[in-house]
């Protein structure tokens, strides 16, 4: 689907709902094509965008809404243009259809041709012959008849609830745009549900060109007129959106009737059933994942515990080591602490022998020098003694020669005797 385009003149717009914003606007499109002439000079080309801006400059006052190429061929360009009003498409056609154009630097003329755009819509033959023809049909049957619209690039945010807060498409907000045409039997929008992509194989989000997200959708009438009033009210018109703000975009959808049996009693029937599949199949693949992810926790809680260990390990044996480093460390304190000790005490002992022995050898020379004295002072005591005698006695013969020889000598000679000392008898 084309990206949404500004909205500036809403006065062809017809109310869809209202208080849901949306409104239906009339498509206002041209197809326009633009003979090219054949180029005789090699490497000269026709630029796009000089056609291009000669046809905007031939509607005069007015101006495109957009113009686009749609094909470009070597012998012609053909656009798409859209204008504002359905008014405009008639005095567009008229300043356009059969007129010509002259290229700078090209001396042929470009001849214009300019149509209403053909518009891709069933009509009721269409749909009528289907389901006549179509041998695997129950026109009895709902969704085997027509009366499911299928809805192509909506907006999500267009049908978004908005007390919801979010972005995603409501079937509460579908029912209440579309049952304006009579009552509805059902709705379906596939990318609500998150099984419909893996059960068909589908992608239901679909992104248009301006960035914004669209979504597909079916609704099913209860009767065929409500059908049939929606057909004819969506036949060649965009959707449009009104804000609270009063400015209007407004974006082609596509529209037809469903053939597929979408909303038949056995189709969603077999959707239910594909879905409990499916969610028997997730609640395996959730048990089966919560299972692995056990396992892988319990695995990882092991390693974990095991690296824990390892490293409780390595730590008690760095410990360990270190330990035993700072003990062999304090042992070898200890020893040279002890050798230290020992030498010290050995140095002391040394020092208190030396100092005995010094004192012992003083003693020693201070008892020689009493004995030296005492033997002196005796020897000097005997040899007075012995002096006063020897005087003595050389003064007793003086005295006593008289009577030395009446005595016949004995006395003298025991006085020497007594005197009669020998260096030995000293101590």
């Amino acid at each position: 689907m084309a990206a949404a385009t500004i909205v500036h003149d809403t006065s062809e717009a017809v109310e869809l709902c209202a208080p849901c914003g949306l409104y239906l606007k009339p498509i206002t499109k041209m197809t326009i094509s633009v003979a090219l002439p054949q180029l005789k000079q090699p490497g000269k080309s026709i630029s796009n965008w000089e056609v291009m801006e000669r046809l905007k400059g031939m509607v005069q006052t007015h101006q495109f809404s957009t113009l686009r190429i749609s094909k470009s061929t070597m012998d012609f360009i053909r656009f798409e243009g859209e204008v504002e009003n359905k008014s405009l498409v008639k005095s567009f056609l008229a300043c356009l259809d059969g007129k010509t154009i002259k290229l700078s630097g090209f001396s042929d003329i470009l001849k214009v041709r300019a149509a209403e755009y053909k518009i891709d819509f069933p009509t009721r033959h269409d749909w009528d012959s289907f389901f006549r023809d179509a041998k695997d049909m129950n026109e009895t049957l709902p969704g085997e008849r027509p009366d499911t619209i299928h809805l192509e690039g909506l907006p999500c945010k267009w049908f978004a609830a908005k007390e919801s807060g979010s972005e995603k498409p409501s079937e509460e907000v579908l029912i209440k745009v579309f049952k304006k045409f009579g009552e509805i039997r059902n709705v379906d929008i596939p990318m609500l549900d998150p099984y419909r992509e893996e059960m068909t194989g589908r992608n239901f989000h679909t992104f248009s060109f301006g960035g914004h997200l669209n979504f597909e959708a079916y609704v099913q009438y209860r009767e065929y007129a409500g059908f049939i009033k929606a057909m004819n009210a969506l036949r060649g018109m965009k959707l449009m959106y009104k804000g609270d703000d009063g400015k209007a975009v407004a974006c082609n959808i596509k529209v037809s009737f469903d053939s597929t049996k979408h909303l038949s009693d056995a189709s969603i029937k077999k959707r239910q059933l594909e879905r409990q599949k499916l969610q028997e199949l997730e609640k395996q693949r959730e048990e089966q994942k919560r299972k692995e992810k056990e396992a892988e926790e319990k695995q990882k809680e092991e390693e974990r515990k095991q690296r824990e260990l390892e490293e409780y390990e390595r730590e008690r044996k760095r410990e360990e080591k270190l330990r035993k480093r700072e003990q062999k460390q304090k042992d070898r304190e200890v020893r040279r602490n002890k050798k230290q000790l020992e030498k010290l005490q050995a140095e002391e002992q040394k020092k208190l022998q030396e100092k005995i022995k010094l004192e012992e050898r003083k003693l020693l020379l201070a008892q020689r020098n009493l004995q030296s004295i005492r033997l002196i002072a005796e020897l000097l005591s005997r040899a007075k003694v012995t002096s006063i005698f020897i005087s003595e006695a050389n003064e007793e013969p003086r005295r006593t020669k008289p009577f030395t020889d009446l005595r016949g000598g004995g006395e003298h000679c025991s006085l020497n005797n007594r005197f009669n000392t020998s260096p030995d008898s000293v101590p």
